[in-house]
């Protein structure tokens, strides 16, 4: 039997479903949001299939009934009553003013030319939208959907630009503004996304505007699940091993099923079952060098990240903050949600997978370090160090990796010239090996730096720049009391840095014997 097409790269929910592609169903979804919300907003990273739900909400709306045969709603919606919709889209060049009103005047002259009707207030896009809402609803005699794809690009695009993004948000935020005042002739309305921007800052008036993006119903309304792996795409995976696709390619979470982003694994399928960072590379993330260089970020700390609730629902690009944009980007995701004591949720933050696991880092290491040639050699040699247990190995390759580092780094580069520079570089080059890492651990006696787990080793490492004993203090702190039941050698490890010399001025180890393992 003829397997169906891979959709790579496909929006259009008619193309897919009448050129034989294949489609995994989420009209359950798309039910349930259009019979139980009214104003939704939905945050995803990008190429996670977000435009192609909206698309198929569509054309539910326009009663498309022959393309949904075969799927869950098929038998469970009226085909019968259809609505006139009014899709924004934001394509195009919109890096000055002048660019982006015209982009929104194309898509409303395209709506326009679709639905039969002609405004008269060109001139003023926000009076043109509102009154292509108005009769819209009074020509078709029924209420209004409204369905806006990447609402925040015109936003994003201009991130480098503060003045000019300013500009954009007030603008777009002009433009739906208006439909708080035709909530008598809207039916619905649903906003994509990557980041989520404050109420007040682009919504101001939509407070009505339901946000579910963290809602568990919703969780896989985008994205592939391990079961769409073994049950639609295993005719695609003949003798590919699966639980290494997963490694590689799951590990998204919207409080539901882990999820694949979709163009990860149809990419996968098409180069032949090759691993490679396929989405990570589809859009470069140098804004987010640029915030770890202003804001001299530590970056341990993203191996180990709580949140409050309120961190990861927010984005101001006049106060941009590391953590929200790597989770709204997708470089980090939800590993779990803690419901604290006293009232109220916090998040867990972790890497995805494999894929960002090792791309994010490596651009990382060649921003820290500029060892763009060099960086593989000392990857090789700091994993078969640990992984071997050979730390005169890891200690020498880190060595290395410190004097390779250009002096014209520290020179151009005001990252390097903080202390937590050095931790940072060590963090980065081991996270890109894909090993298990935790920084700055908590403990009950404080943090540990830097905590590595491997197969039948945990090896506990601190941090100092200067003349500090960093060995002294995890013996003093007691910090491998926490891992003490896991039935691993535990190795202590205290390295210190000369800000002078830049590298490593001391390296202390010591294996945890069992004496003073009974001894805790």
């Amino acid at each position: 039997m003829k397997l169906k097409k891979l959709p790579i790269g496909i929006q259009t929910f008619s193309n897919i479903r009448e050129d034989n592609y294949i489609y995994i169903d989420k009209t359950e979804e798309a039910l349930e949001l259009i019979e139980n919300y009214k104003y939704t907003f939905l945050s995803r990273p990008r190429r996670f299939g977000k435009s192609l739900f909206l698309d198929t909400l569509h054309n539910i709306f326009e009663g498309k009934k022959e393309l949904f045969k075969g799927l869950y709603i098929y038998e469970k919606w009226d085909w019968k009553t259809t609505y006139p919709v009014i899709k924004i889209s934001w394509d195009g060049n919109l890096q000055t003013s002048n660019n982006l009103e015209k982009v929104a005047l194309h898509s409303l002259e395209d709506n326009q030319d679709r639905l039969g009707i002609k405004c008269k207030r060109d001139e003023n896009l926000s009076m043109c939208f509102l009154e292509l809402i108005e009769k819209s609803y009074k020509k078709y005699n029924q209420k209004v959907v409204i369905l806006i794809d990447e609402y925040d690009r015109p936003i994003l695009d201009t991130i480098d630009n503060l003045k000019q993004s300013k500009l954009n948000r007030e603008f777009i935020k002009g433009m739906y503004s208006v439909m708080k005042g035709a909530d008598a002739y809207i039916k619905f309305v649903f906003l994509t996304g990557v980041s989520k921007f404050s109420k007040a800052s682009i919504f101001s008036g939509l407070n009505m505007l339901e946000d579910i993006s963290l809602v568990p119903k919703f969780g896989n309304i985008c994205g592939y699940t391990q079961k769409n792996i073994e049950n639609e795409f295993l005719p695609y995976l003949n003798g590919v091993d699966l639980e290494k696709v997963k490694n590689w390619y799951n590990g998204y979470n919207f409080l539901k099923d882990d999820v694949y982003n979709p163009f990860d694994l149809l990419k996968f399928i098409k180069n032949d079952f090759l691993f490679d960072n396929y989405w990570f590379t589809s859009g470069t993330p140098t804004f987010l060098i640029k915030l770890i260089e202003k804001n001299s970020y530590f970056l341990p700390k993203l191996s180990n990240l709580i949140v409050g609730k309120q961190i990861i629902e927010s984005f101001d690009i006049e106060n941009m903050n590391l953590e929200v944009i790597l989770y709204q980007a997708g470089y980090l995701t939800i590993d779990k949600m803690i419901e604290k004591r006293r009232g109220g949720i916090e998040y867990k933050l972790k890497l995805p997978n494999m894929e960002v696991k090792n791309s994010l880092n490596d651009i990382l290491i060649d921003f820290l370090t500029h060892q763009h040639s060099e960086k593989f050699k000392f990857q090789d040699n700091l994993y078969d160090g640990l992984i071997d247990n050979d730390l005169e190995l890891f200690k020498t390759s880190l060595v290395s990796v410190f004097a390779s580092i250009p002096n014209d780094n520290y020179r151009k580069n005001k990252i390097a010239n903080y202390e937590g520079f050095y931790a940072s570089v060590v963090y980065v080059y081991l996270q890109s090996l894909g090993l298990d890492i935790i920084g700055e651990d908590v403990t009950n006696k404080g943090r540990i730096d830097l905590t590595i787990k491997i197969d039948n080793y945990i090896y506990i490492i601190e941090f100092k720049v200067g003349n500090e004993n960093a060995l002294a203090q995890i013996k003093e702190k007691n910090y491998a009391q926490k891992y003490l039941n896991e039935g691993k050698d535990i190795y202590l490890v205290g390295i210190n840095f000369d800000k002078e010399n830049r590298n490593i001025s001391g390296f202390e180890y010591e294996k945890l014997t069992i004496c003073d393992k009974r001894g805790q």
